[in-house]
């Protein structure tokens, strides 16, 4: 158990800190999600809405170093790429 006060403050900060990076994760998980049910309904125009969603987010997420900058840029690529094919596919 922490002594100093400074210690104490610290555990308290790390607390709050970990319960919003978790909201933030779970957030873009669930963006994910929602974009991927667009994808598997073949409607690329809603498809497109969500994937602006979700790179805003990540975009978001990212600036505030809940995830590393490279992750968000890696997970956009690989959703961008999903979204391009299926556009290919559709017309």
């Amino acid at each position: 158990m922490a002594h100093s006060l400074s210690a104490k403050k610290r555990i308290r900060q790390n607390a709050k800190r970990k319960t919003i990076n978790r909201s933030r994760k779970a957030q873009v998980k669930t963006q994910i999600k929602r974009f991927e049910a667009a994808l598997a309904g073949g409607d690329a125009k809603a498809a497109s809405e969500q994937y602006k969603l979700i790179a805003k987010k990540l975009d978001k997420t990212a600036a505030t170093s809940t995830i590393h900058k490279r992750t968000a840029a890696r997970k956009k690529s690989r959703l961008a790429k999903r979204l391009n094919a299926l556009k290919a596919k559709v017309g």
